[in-house]
């Protein structure tokens, strides 16, 4: 599996900072907002706005905050048109990296993308360049240490899910994003508890990375990921989880 796993159930082990949590709820709204312009303001029927509902409760997003935010989508209250577009390119030791946005200034987007990539040791790719290395999946964490590992295999299997991956510290339900939340509410209804659960990017291959390239390669995902216009950051770096923990640290 790649990197951004790993990434991910670092920074989710160690929390979101206070000082992030504002950054945290920008972008949730954004994503809340546009979800809502998409496919209407009903979660029930607006699987993405559902989605972006329950990452907000799991941040602990005021239920005003949510709120306000679909309406902005709908049209009941005014607010910012967001533009959605993805960038791709290369981070050190030929890392492919896609960025996910939503900005109301696609040029000064741009400008600050292409700026994050040549600091970090990267550069900004065409379009189609690396996307094509990756595909939609769901997949869902949780630590190995604390785990049946036949229980999980059979509930998650059973629920629809493609495959369980092991690595050296976790297993990692992959599953089609259309079952991701049956797959979800199966595995905690068995009392599974995860310690990531998204729809995210899965690359078909991964980059061994140590030294001062993994350094440089998380230096890039956190600059990345600190951006205001940024929503997402896929890559398939692949760092040993001993360097991985210490760099993230």
């Amino acid at each position: 599996m790649s990197g951004h796993s790993k990434w991910s159930t670092i920074k989710h082990k160690k929390g979101a900072a206070d000082a992030k949590r504002g950054k945290i709820f920008t972008k949730i709204i954004k994503e809340i907002t546009v979800a809502a312009r998409n496919g209407g303001g009903d979660p029930g029927g607006n699987p993405r706005l559902r989605s972006a509902i329950l990452a907000a409760k799991a941040e602990n997003m005021p239920k005003d905050n949510i709120d306000r935010a679909v309406k902005k989508g709908t049209g009941e209250l005014p607010g910012v048109a967001y533009e959605e577009a993805t960038f791709e390119g290369y981070g050190p030791g030929g890392v492919a990296v896609l960025v996910a946005i939503l900005s109301d200034n696609r040029n000064r987007t741009v400008a600050e993308i292409r700026h994050l990539f040549s600091k970090n040791a990267g550069n900004l790719g065409e379009t189609g360049c690396v996307s094509w290395m990756f595909a939609k999946k769901g997949l869902i964490v949780f630590e190995k240490d604390k785990m049946d590992e036949e229980k999980l295999m059979s509930v998650a299997l059973d629920a629809g899910a493609e495959d369980v991956r092991e690595t050296e510290k976790e297993l990692e339900v992959v599953c089609e994003p259309g079952v991701f939340e049956n797959v979800k509410k199966q595995l905690e209804q068995a009392q599974l508890k995860p310690l990531l659960a998204e729809v995210t990017m899965v690359p078909q291959s991964t980059i061994r990375l140590a030294g001062k390239e993994a350094q440089q390669m998380l230096r890039l995902m956190e600059s990345l990921e600190d951006s205001d216009d940024v929503q997402h950051v896929y890559a398939n770096f692949d760092i040993p989880d001993s360097e991985m923990e210490q760099l993230g640290a």
